[in-house]
């Protein structure tokens, strides 16, 4: 007797689908050379599964023995009955632990094993086997499974009564009627975390469901029903596309009959955007895109609602309808968990805004000089402000950035590092000039309107901004003037002071020695008095600048507040200077063709000459 029940223990456990694939698959890994992580982790499952094998079959040798021993012991004999049943109790206890080695064996591997799927007859998955079970793999198994299920089709009527599950050798059998679907191991049972007859249940219910629908939906009755159903949806989308033209067609001649009416072309100020043609033009393209991308919707919507009434193209609607579906769902979704940081950003943007209007109220208060600072310039408020609200918006966009959707992603912060990096290498020369334009700002060089002379460029500021500085010259010409230079030249400024002490002008003349300085003082300063916008108080006053070999220097200076006119000034005073001097008698002329002019007229104007003057003659002195 116990020979014959070892023999039976020996016969499963060859047939034991875990044992002789597990023995299987060992040996094609040991021939295998580079494997990645998961074929190992297979690999180091298989092998302890082989290891829970050889311990299952010995423990159900050893436990058939204790069986045929306790059954041919005497009832008298309790003590050997007590610990043959604790050697049972041991088995027991040991077939639970290898159980749990199984289970913690699978759970490492459920993540990386996604199992094959069974398909049903509309290409929907019935259910997924995940382990082997002989010799044959998951995926051979899924397969078998699939064309069994598929060959029930064919079976009419089908009874669902009939699908019926039984045990043998440890696995349950699905069979309907004398074809067995599929077997399913414990090792299936293990990765659905389930026992084996509810997992044989739920299969068994998904096969009925499936048959039945699959007999239900491909009746004649049914079939003809989807028929007429899609000659209606199509019909309907014909004269959906019918009037979808007739709509467009009108809209087009409804557009050319309002041109110079309604259509009057687009301005802007001056300029002509599109006159009534062009417009026209624009509208009937516009409409005709227009048309054509509601005629297209109009076709895709269509389409899923005509593969969906046929059971087999269900799965070429959904994925259509997932086309436009998904995305949108995706944006819905997205917007929804952004509502929470949109309502931060909100919060951050109206705090800085009252932050900005606090800084714009201190900002006019010290322009008009009602808050004053020391040592705080009101010219210096606007630029000021201008910096700080900068800076501002630099903080809040830094406060802001974290809760910005994809501010987390590498792309969004690969493209603000090139965009940062562009900035800074490819703005080096305007940031210079943006700096020189600040100091100068803070520097108070000069004032829009000054005049101002930049190195060798003289002229009125018309406009300084964060680059440049702009002047207007005498002669009406425009110079734009980088700040980095100005900043880099000298500048002087003749307006600065004008107003209140008066811009001293000047000019050189140079008279002989002859001419006596105490006249020539009088006519210079009588000179500058008669000169208009040059100032009487104070008053004009003459330097003598230098006595060379042949003259003397005078140098009239006389104030202004007129600093913007010194052209004028200039010209007018050098008219009196010289009607003056003719008036007084005096040449301005060289003094070196003054030595050799006997004989010679004079350069006084003729009209300004004594009645009496007579031209000198030639002196000659006749030695003997």
């Amino acid at each position: 007797m116990k020979a014959i029940v070892v023999r039976f223990l020996f016969a499963i456990s060859l047939f034991s689908p875990s044992y002789s694939h597990a023995q299987e698959v060992l040996l094609k890994d040991s021939a295998s050379v580079g494997v990645d992580a998961d074929s190992l982790l297979q690999a180091q499952y298989l092998k302890k599964i082989k290891d829970i094998e050889n311990l299952r079959i010995q423990d159900s040798i050893k436990k058939a023995e204790l069986l045929e021993e306790i059954s041919n012991l005497k009832t008298t004999d309790n003590l050997k009955k007590e610990a043959l049943q604790q050697q049972l109790e041991a088995i027991s206890n040991q077939e639970a632990t290898r159980l749990a080695g199984k289970t913690a064996a699978i759970a490492r591997l459920r993540d990386s094993n996604k199992g094959f799927p069974v398909m049903g007859f509309f290409k929907d998955t019935l259910l997924t086997i995940y382990s082997n079970l002989g010799s044959f793999s998951a995926q051979e198994r899924a397969k078998a499974v699939g064309a069994r299920i598929q060959s029930l089709s064919e079976k009419r009527p089908f009874y669902p009564d009939s699908l019926l599950s039984s045990p043998q050798y440890g696995n349950l059998n699905l069979k309907y009627q004398d074809l067995i679907i599929m077997s399913i191991s414990e090792d299936d049972a293990l990765w659905a975390n389930q026992t084996k007859e509810v997992l044989a249940a739920n299969h068994m219910a998904n096969i009925r469901e499936a048959l039945v629908s699959y007999q239900e939906e491909t009746s004649i009755v049914t079939l003809l029903q989807e028929f007429g159903l899609a000659l209606v949806v199509l019909l309907i989308t014909y004269f959906i596309l019918k009037y979808i033209v007739k709509l467009f067609r009108w809209t087009a001649i409804k557009i050319h009959a309002q041109e110079n009416q309604r259509i009057k072309g687009i301005k802007i100020r001056d300029y002509t955007l599109f006159d009534a043609s062009k417009q026209v033009t624009v509208l009937i393209n516009l409409n005709t895109v227009l048309k054509w991308i509601v005629m297209l919707s109009t076709v895709y919507i269509a389409l899923p609602i005509l593969f969906g009434i046929f059971p087999w193209t269900k799965n070429m609607a959904q994925t259509l309808f997932g086309y436009i579906l998904d995305p949108l769902k995706d944006i819905a979704l997205g917007l929804w968990n952004f509502l929470p940081n949109l309502f931060t950003i909100v919060v951050i943007v109206v705090v800085f805004r009252y932050v900005l209007k606090g800084l714009y109220f201190l900002k006019s208060e010290i322009q008009v000089e009602n808050l004053k600072i020391p040592g705080f310039y009101p010219d210096w408020a606007a630029p000021t402000y201008q910096i700080v609200k900068v800076l501002v918006f630099a903080f809040m966009v830094v406060v802001i950035f974290p809760y910005l959707p994809g501010s987390d992603s590498p792309i969004f912060q690969g493209v603000s590092v090139f965009l940062g990096f562009l900035f800074t290498f490819g703005s080096a020369g305007s940031l210079s000039n943006i700096i020189a334009g600040l100091v100068l700002t803070y520097m108070r060089l000069f004032k829009m309107g000054d005049r101002v002379m930049i190195g060798n460029i003289s002229g009125d500021v018309i406009e300084k901004n964060m680059l440049v500085t702009r002047v207007r010259t005498i002669k009406n010409e425009i110079i734009s003037i980088p700040n980095a230079t100005v900043m880099n030249s000298h500048t002087i400024n003749y307006s600065s002071d004008a107003p209140e002490k008066g811009l001293i002008m000047h000019s050189t003349i140079t008279i002989g020695y002859d001419v006596p300085w105490r006249k020539m003082h009088e006519v210079l300063v009588q000179a500058a008095l008669k000169t208009p916008l040059l100032l009487d108080d104070p008053a004009p006053f003459v330097l003598q600048t230098s006595l060379d070999d042949f003259y003397v220097s005078y140098q009239i200076n006389a104030y202004t507040r007129e600093p913007n006119k010194q052209a004028k000034i200039y010209s007018d005073l050098h008219q009196n200077i010289q009607d003056g001097c003719n008036a007084a008698g005096i040449e301005i002329m060289s003094p070196h063709y003054r030595a050799a002019r006997d004989g010679n007229q004079s350069t006084i104007p003729t009209d300004q000459l004594p009645k009496d003057y007579k031209t000198p003659s030639f002196r000659f002195k006749r030695e003997e």
